[in-house]
């Protein structure tokens, strides 16, 4: 029920009140804020009622939702649906038809202004917007009426906030992010493909302890998740830094764990928290399991990222300070150089001993 707080939710599986508040100390971490912010989280989440949900999915593939359902970093793996009242979602819900529909329209109705609208997937304008149809609407005037009533739009992947696949050239659909149909509500963009679920369950903490919608970006992404590079934080990054890239997926750099850069990674231009928060409950992610990071959480990515196993021609504004084809070059020079150096020091110091031991 969406009357019960977190907290006696939390309480009610079994949750110990230990477990409750390193949950209440790690969403604050996720979402940087400093300690004070602790006691205000663990207020909101024992007060406050469990916040509903409308879950849409427009023209998607799915895998956003697959994400979604695989969020390991809160209490237990299934926190994410618990914690929150999923009153809908076509994906997971066991009614269809009328009956589904009835459900949303009464989350609508009774909590006017007070739900949380996710939205996966990008909307269609072709042809009025014949391509995406859901219970005899559109998708964009089924998106309007839920996010009329909505206190923000979460709008969830790459497809929901640049169109993604769907608007890539020749786009004949007319996809468009979600950001062009709604245009009354706080939007927030949470790209990625698929992208994280922590990001949904710290945005609605957030939301519920602040009564307002994270900091974010100029993009409208939130700034805990969306603020550094996954070049950052990457398990390779050292690599990167030495000049050791990987040249082809089975050379022997490959086999050493080097930097991917000339095998297609787009980590230094990907703004995602993929290298800190990873996936499957922190064991891995892309880069670190050894695939190129392809920027999915970037507008335009299915475009700009092409061909997937090509590195950039260039990286933007200089932003490593660094030409990393000419990197290896540089590092195999100073090597050189060190070995040079090393060698005539040796001579000096043979030298130096021949002559000692001569006098």
């Amino acid at each position: 029920m969406a009357e019960d707080t977190y907290y006696q939710w939390a309480r009610r599986k079994g949750i110990s009140r230990r477990n409750f508040l390193k949950f209440c100390t790690m969403t604050a971490a996720m979402l940087g804020l400093d300690s004070t912010a602790v006691p205000k989280i663990i207020k909101a989440l024992e007060t406050n009622p469990r916040l509903p949900v409308i879950y849409l999915s427009l023209q998607e593939c799915t895998c956003c939702a697959e994400s979604f359902i695989r969020s390991a970093h809160p209490l237990v793996s299934d926190l994410i649906f618990d914690m929150i009242s999923l009153d809908y979602m076509e994906t997971l819900q066991a009614a269809a038809g009328t009956q589904a529909e009835s459900v949303r329209l009464k989350t609508m109705k009774d909590y006017y202004g007070k739900y949380i609208l996710v939205v996966e997937g990008s909307a269609t304008l072709g042809d009025g917007g014949v391509y995406c149809t859901i219970g005899g609407m559109t998708a964009n005037d089924l998106l309007k009426e839920c996010a009329d009533g909505a206190a923000a739009v979460i709008a969830y992947g790459s497809c929901a906030t640049n169109a993604c696949i769907q608007g890539a050239y020749p786009n004949p659909t007319e996809a468009v992010p979600i950001r062009h149909i709604v245009k009354n509500k706080p939007i927030i963009d949470v790209p990625g493909c698929p992208p994280i679920a922590e990001v949904i369950t710290g945005t609605i903490v957030h939301y519920i302890t602040f009564g307002e919608i994270p900091e974010l970006t100029s993009l409208g992404r939130p700034k805990a998740f969306y603020s550094k590079r996954v070049h950052d934080g990457c398990t390779r990054r050292a690599f990167f830094d030495a000049g050791q890239f990987v040249e082809q997926f089975d050379d022997e750099g490959a086999k050493k764990g080097w930097c991917l850069y000339k095998v297609g990674c787009k980590g230094p231009v990907a703004y995602n928290a993929c290298a800190v928060t990873e996936w499957n409950n922190g064991v891995s992610f892309p880069v670190k399991s050894g695939h190129p990071c392809m920027a999915c959480s970037e507008n335009n990515w299915y475009a700009t990222s092409t061909p997937f196993y090509t590195h950039l021609a260039d990286i933007p504004n200089n932003a490593i300070g660094k030409n990393p084809d000419e990197l290896g070059m540089v590092a195999v020079g100073a090597a050189g150089v060190g070995v040079v150096a090393h060698a005539v020091a040796t001579a000096v110091t043979k030298n130096s001993e021949k002559r000692h031991k001569e006098d």
